[in-house]
């Protein structure tokens, strides 16, 4: 039953996109499940993945030619990709920012344009008693959605692929993935979430606004 936590929560970071969104950066897009969301809405999509066969799964899925259109899709590691400076409005990483080194996200900031925002839906390591609490309370709901995708499979209403939701086991622990964030991303947010994630919002100050420390 392919219930997907990163899908699950593609409304949540459909709300952080600015006005007037023009450009915007999937970064670990997988197979472009939320590239096609954001192309759906005008806006044009440099979507990155590491694995070619993600890359061309994704392209095949791109089936309404407006849309596809708009999403230029690249095999790339965003490690060792060069971005234009200031140039994207919306930066979206669904569980991808786990299998790079944190520090990834300060030449993520610098890719945004002024006003531009980075959403991270990130995967933490359980490291404290709030921590393990959510995500044990997460296992009947996680069961109960699993039920309900296999339903609306069988009934045909579920067309819409993406990647499993397996990931690997996260490095960091949410307090360090804030304190990174204070750093690196200051003014951001950063949040629990059901299903094991976690959500990191930061948005670049306009020209003479500074930003304020990240909370958890």
């Amino acid at each position: 039953m392919s219930f997907d936590h990163n899908d699950h929560y593609h409304g949540l970071l459909l709300r952080h996109l600015p006005e007037n969104c023009r450009r915007a950066l999937d970064v670990g897009c997988g197979t472009g499940s939320f590239a096609r969301k954001l192309a759906a809405r005008g806006i044009d999509v440099d979507a990155l993945d590491p694995a070619g066969t993600a890359i061309g799964t994704a392209r095949s899925l791109a089936t309404d030619p407006a849309h596809a259109a708009r999403i230029r899709w690249r095999r790339a590691d965003i490690t060792a990709t060069a971005l234009p400076s200031g140039t994207y409005d919306y930066i979206s990483c669904l569980a991808s920012i786990h299998h790079v080194p944190f520090d990834t996200v300060e030449k993520l900031r610098e890719a945004l344009s002024p006003g531009g925002v980075l959403v991270i839906l990130g995967c933490y390591r359980e490291s404290t008693p709030s921590d393990r609490l959510i995500g044990l309370a997460a296992v009947p709901v996680n069961a109960v959605c699993r039920v309900v995708t296999w339903i609306r499979e069988r009934l045909g209403l579920k067309k819409d692929i993406s990647r499993p939701s397996v990931t690997a086991r996260p490095p960091m622990t949410l307090p360090e993935m804030a304190a990174g964030a204070r750093v690196l991303l200051p003014g951001s947010t950063i949040r629990r979430l059901l299903f094991w994630r976690c959500l990191l919002v930061y948005r670049k100050p306009l020209p003479g606004r500074d930003g304020e420390g990240a909370g958890e």
